[in-house]
């Protein structure tokens, strides 16, 4: 983990990137044995679809140049740190199975710094990433793996279906016709869970009088395959756990891990409202009835 800093959390497997921009995936769950499997680095056409900046490798390391122009890339070059990479190049990278399923191809899908186009990869297979322009209107901000396709969702909730890259075929890109939000929801997280897709957000009631406001976490969920998709509201989701976090979303069955809950909304990030958005917090909300509590997350120095 030295070094790397998380991009990803998919399969149950963790995604980490250095500063040069290579990328490995690592089940933490394994011991100090465990497998390492590495996907290809960033190139440069990774880089340029990524940043709205100039950038370029200069003696291993990645540059950020002014917009105005460089003479010298050393003087004139800032290079780019471990903490800046996901805003960079890889926000986030998710994958099609688990890594260490027997003999099946797989694919690793990631979400660019700040762009309409996302890049994939056969891990194992290939030895650069490829773009695919999502047709979305702008950048991605969410991807979904939902019954063997991946989805891209931008900021504004335009959903488009981007195909496996399977041997010997070519990635594609198809917008969905538009599926409505629910009136009210404060867009929050999107997830897969037992065959659907998920949102998670915040209902907002605003006070004007006293200038205050209340809110409610709220889930709901729809079927992309039905003909007439619409969302649902969620009050039971079985033996399911939900985590979600600002950037990694999960869930599984609650009943089979010691001291979770089923049926049960974790979410790990800074409370709706927080006016610095800073301060991370446990929220835990129970689906059915709506009651939560909130825990401080308390960080080690």
């Amino acid at each position: 983990m030295r070094g790397k800093m998380a991009c990803g959390s998919s399969c149950g497997w963790l995604v980490l990137m250095d500063e040069a921009a290579s990328v490995t995936l690592l089940n933490p769950f394994a011991g100090a044995r465990a497998p390492r499997v590495e996907l290809p680095p960033a190139g440069e056409h990774v880089a340029a679809a990524s940043s709205s900046g100039h950038v370029s490798r200069v003696h291993g390391r990645w540059v950020l140049h002014p917009t105005n122009g460089y003479v010298d890339a050393d003087a004139a070059g800032r290079a780019i740190k471990l903490e800046n990479m996901r805003d960079m190049f890889f926000r986030e990278i998710m994958l099609s199975a688990l890594p260490d399923t027997a003999g099946r191809e797989y694919v690793a899908i990631a979400i660019l710094g700040c762009s309409m186009e996302v890049a994939f990869c056969r891990v194992g297979v290939d030895s650069t990433w490829t773009l695919l322009d999502t047709k979305l209107e702008f950048s991605v901000g969410s991807i979904i793996h939902y019954q063997d396709k991946f989805l891209a969702i931008n900021y504004t909730r335009e959903i488009s279906v981007c195909s496996s890259n399977a041997v010997g075929s070519t990635p594609t890109a198809t917008l969905l016709p538009s599926l409505s939000p629910p009136v009210g929801l404060c867009h929050h997280s999107y997830l897969e869970s037992n065959g659907e897709l998920h949102i998670v957000g915040a209902m907002v009631s605003t006070f004007h009088e006293t200038q205050s406001f209340t809110y409610s976490s709220v889930i709901y969920k729809c079927n992309l395959h039905d003909h007439m998709s619409e969302w649902s509201r969620v009050r039971d989701i079985g033996d399911q756990t939900l985590f979600l976090s600002k950037h990694f979303n999960e869930s599984f069955s609650g009943t089979s891990v010691s001291k979770y809950k089923e049926n049960i909304n974790y979410m790990s990030e800074p409370l709706y409202g927080d006016p610095d958005n800073l301060v991370h917090r446990l929220e835990i909300v129970d689906i059915a009835t709506d009651a939560f509590e909130v825990k401080p997350v308390q960080e080690k120095m």
